[in-house]
């Protein structure tokens, strides 16, 4: 046996390519850990059932990612119409006074929906804005759970004093937001096509602002 499982084991490192691995782990820790796991399982329980654990982990963390999706706070590149996430590496995109531009990743459903509200909840309360701009465009749809949850957000937002707006909508999730209350609570003048339609939007009502700041 211990002749058949160095045997076994040798056969499984050629499998294993040096250059391979090392392109994965620059491009996706996680997925590098994916490929190690399943070289190791390969090696100890035989190739079928090594690549089974493979899969098996990848699934996993797969159903993780989809449960904690990103959701970023979104700002404007300074002297341009250019929206991207807020980074270290940018550090000169502006956020504009009073509106928060938050954009989710991954369709909503409701596994993930209260991680998704949480985030987007924190976001709000670290800025305290007068209106919360949703960036949907990473957003392929809702399930009812996650379209539940919004309804009662904005319903959140309004007793807190803010003001809850939709943004490049994806043809699916426009379909269903048109289906509920939430369309209706909105109207048209807080669903907007695109998140530079939004903010312009947002700047032509910016003199009510000033004066309260001033």
């Amino acid at each position: 046996m211990t002749v058949l499982a160095a045997v076994v084991i040798a056969y499984s490192i050629g499998l294993v390519n040096p250059a391979e691995m090392i392109a994965i782990r620059r491009v996706r820790s996680m997925e590098f850990r994916w490929a190690v796991i399943a070289c190791l399982g390969v090696m100890v329980l035989g190739t079928l059932k090594g690549i089974l654990v493979a899969i098996v982990v990848s699934m996993v963390g797969l159903l993780a990612l989809a449960n904690d999706p990103r959701v970023d706070e979104v700002r404007r590149k300074r002297g341009t119409n250019v929206f991207r996430p807020r980074s270290p590496e940018h550090p000169d995109d502006e956020a504009i006074p009073g509106l928060l531009i938050a954009r989710p990743e991954g369709r909503l459903y409701f596994g993930n929906a209260a991680n998704v509200g949480a985030k987007l909840m924190a976001l709000k309360n670290a800025s305290s804005p007068r209106v919360m701009l949703l960036d949907c465009s990473a957003v392929p749809g809702f399930e009812y759970t996650s379209l539940k949850m919004l309804i009662e957000g904005e319903a959140r937002v309004r007793e807190e004093g803010a003001e809850l707006w939709l943004a490049a909508l994806n043809p699916e999730a426009m379909e269903l937001v048109r289906n509920s209350p939430l369309a209706e609570r909105l109207g048209r003048e807080r669903m907007f096509f695109t998140v530079e339609q939004a903010v312009a939007a947002f700047e032509a009502r910016k003199p009510a602002g000033q004066a309260e700041a001033t």
